[in-house]
């Protein structure tokens, strides 16, 4: 329910009030592509391919237009967050993963933004990704 409201909310923040269907759309289908980057990468398994995924994610869903930007930035920060919580109980206050989750968000960032998230491609990793 809270996120639809937080639907209904931004889109009439973003002015898209006559459109919200389209805004509603637009994240289900931008939430239906981060899934599928993340199920890729779980399939993949392969080193180093993360940063391509986290990009190939936000690429896919900022193409679908404002919802799926919105979409694919709520997801990746709240994903991003919850890993800074668990990694607080597994490590304490050590800042382990910090680095990590920056290079996280700086490859979301580069999604969203339309960029080629070929550039975070690992080399070998199969075509089917």
């Amino acid at each position: 329910m809270k996120l639809f409201t937080g639907l209904i909310f931004c889109s009439l923040a973003l002015g898209v009030s006559s459109r919200w269907y389209a805004f509603i759309g637009e994240a289900a289908l931008g939430a239906w592509d981060m899934m599928r980057a993340y199920s890729d990468m779980r399939e993949a398994n392969y080193k180093d391919s993360d940063k391509y995924f986290h990009a190939r994610g936000n690429y896919d869903a900022a193409q679908r237009g404002p919802g799926g930007v919105w979409a694919a930035e709520k997801i990746s920060n709240a994903r991003e967050n919850l890993q800074r919580v668990t990694d607080r109980f597994r490590y304490g206050d050590s800042g382990h993963g910090v680095e990590d989750s920056k290079a996280d968000q700086a490859a979301n960032l580069w999604g969203r933004s339309g960029k080629d998230p070929n550039h975070f491609r690992p080399p070998g990793l199969p075509d089917k990704y």
